[in-house]
């Protein structure tokens, strides 16, 4: 199923977010997850309003995935950000 294979990518992303190596080079800074549902009309449109703003590129963001409601997708971003 499409919902799980969007699971299982989160679940690798998480396990890369969560390597040491990686934590060195993002130092102060801890990964956030942005998840996006909605109409695909709604969700694309956040998303290239977000790189219209400067917070994200397009190509950041996972492909549109069915979510579990009828008529609405979702798409997440992974990215690090600065936490004081």
């Amino acid at each position: 199923m499409i919902t799980q294979s969007f699971l299982s990518s989160l679940e690798e992303s998480n396990a890369a977010t969560n390597n040491p190596s990686d934590n060195q080079t993002l130092q102060g800074k801890e990964p956030l997850k942005h998840l996006l549902i909605g109409s695909s009309k709604a969700v694309t449109s956040t998303i290239h309003y977000l790189q219209v703003i400067g917070y994200a590129n397009v190509g950041d963001w996972s492909p549109l995935l069915p979510s579990p409601n009828p008529g609405e997708v979702m798409s997440i971003l992974n990215r690090p950000i600065a936490v004081q």
